[in-house]
């Protein structure tokens, strides 16, 4: 079972110590935190949006973790073709590991383009380049956040007997 009350404290228990970091949903929007501890703020209880949270996490390196929200750029639902493209271009990475963390505890991926009022953008384009960055990472191996991460997924959802990029395949089929 996908829980993400379960995501809260495997968090704690993988990064409190080391980052004094804390993983919390029930919240309208996402939104990250600093402080001590600094507080990664996740959509109501959606295991989804936990994980994609996190990945925003992993993806933040120190300077940006020290800015609410990291400090990035965010134009709301209703983006126009331009902005569009810039936010894609932006959740390429933060979504493969997305990706790997779905995969780590065998729950489906999909991609997401978040403009439901807007310009959708190329979203085979933009799940290719997800698929691929994801694969890249297999390849060359995680950074430290992701792959520890990934091995506390991997423990808690005893996935790991299966390779990371079979388990990929499956909960994030190529699309036709």
């Amino acid at each position: 079972m996908h829980r993400a009350a379960d995501l809260e404290t495997l968090f704690r228990d993988t990064f409190y110590a080391r980052h004094r970091t804390v993983l919390e949903g029930g919240f309208e929007e996402p939104l990250y935190l600093p402080g001590d501890p600094a507080r990664i703020r996740y959509s109501h209880d959606y295991f989804r949006s936990a994980l994609h949270e996190i990945a925003h996490w992993c993806v933040a390196g120190p300077r940006r973790r020290a800015l609410e929200d990291y400090g990035y750029w965010y134009a709301p639902d209703g983006r126009d073709a331009d902005q569009q493209a810039r936010f894609l271009r932006v959740e390429v990475r933060p979504q493969a590991f997305e990706a790997l963390f779905c995969a780590a505890c065998d729950h489906r991926f999909q991609v997401s383009l978040d403009n439901l009022d807007g310009d959708p953008g190329d979203a085979h384009r933009f799940a290719t380049d997800v698929r691929a960055l994801a694969h890249d990472l297999i390849d060359q191996g995680l950074p430290e956040r992701p792959r520890q991460w990934v091995a506390a997924l991997e423990r808690h959802y005893h996935t790991a007997h299966r390779p990371l990029a079979d388990r990929l395949a499956a909960v994030f089929p190529p699309s036709r």
